[in-house]
């Protein structure tokens, strides 16, 4: 029996930029934080730390620091998927090599392939390394929704262990068809306990960027049997989890935690800053979640 890569929060941590790139001293104030605050997984590189806009020699630099500076105190993925599979490949056996504990594999956004080519594409990337990998399915970027019947197909190679899934839809059949220990992950915040009602392992989250801890203690109540707590808990996040959503993220959640005086910097293009009406809401949120003053 498998064990989880990670049970509780892991952070998509933003990737903080300044004038000349990646603001790595911030960063390594960022891993610092999380996990004092518990975290339970850092997940680098991944769509809410631009990925996109990372050339590939920052990218690997990125997760090189974020292996050395964690240490081996909890797990540390690496987010290495394409529309190339080449290109993921490489990126993954690099991340291999420095020591990253997984990978965090994102269905090819763009080319829209079929489900057989899904299939080979991930195929092409597990065989390329050892590492654990977890399947990413985000429809509502790639534009092309993974169906269970394929993810449950590469829940038999070997080291394929998980899925974070954004199709809420998909996880009582992934519970179904896949094997016993294969880890669904929660891709979205406001459902992080219907998901593990169902199931699931944990969520990779974006509003653990900048309420780490209540994101875990929301997991771990659940664990606990602290249902009423756990409810509680993701009942308390849903306004926040609109204003972090209500542009592209990670826009609202950088942004957020510039108002928290983080100075993580801004989003590179072609992501923008926000419109004021959605920052004025944001600001507000923050306010009444008691974030900001």
């Amino acid at each position: 029996m498998k064990k989880p890569i990670f049970t509780g929060s892991g952070v998509a941590i933003i990737t903080p930029f300044n004038e000349t790139g990646i603001d790595f001293d911030k960063l390594g104030k960022l891993i610092e934080w999380h996990i004092a605050e518990g975290t339970d997984a850092i997940i680098i590189c991944g769509t809410t730390g631009e990925s996109p806009t990372l050339p590939i020699e920052e990218h690997k630099e990125a997760i090189r620091y974020t292996v050395e500076k964690v240490a081996g105190r909890i797990p540390v993925i690496a987010g290495t998927g394409s529309n190339d599979t080449h290109h993921s490949i490489e990126t993954s056996r690099y991340a291999e090599a420095v020591g990253v504990d997984a990978l965090l594999s994102v269905v090819p956004y763009y080319n829209k392939t079929s489900q057989r080519g899904l299939y080979e594409h991930f195929s092409a990337i597990s065989h390329a390394v050892k590492l654990p990998i977890i399947l990413y399915n985000v429809p509502g970027r790639t534009v092309l929704d993974m169906s269970p019947e394929t993810t449950a197909k590469l829940a038999q190679i070997e080291n394929i262990v998980a899925i974070k899934e954004c199709n809420f839809s998909h996880v009582g059949e992934l519970m179904n068809l896949c094997p016993e220990d294969f880890s669904i992950y929660s891709g979205e915040d406001g459902l992080v306990l219907p998901y593990l009602a169902f199931g699931a392992k944990g969520v990779i989250s974006v509003m653990a960027n900048i309420i780490p801890k209540e994101t875990h203690e929301l997991c771990q109540a659940f664990f606990d049997g602290d249902i009423d707590k756990a409810r509680a808990l993701q009942l308390k996040t849903l306004p926040l989890v609109k204003a972090l959503f209500c542009e592209p993220s990670p826009v609202p959640v950088k942004k957020a935690m510039n108002l928290m005086n983080m100075n993580v910097g801004k989003c590179r293009l072609p992501l923008i800053d926000m419109e004021p009406q959605n920052e004025a809401f944001l600001v507000e949120t923050l306010k009444s979640y008691g974030l900001i003053k």
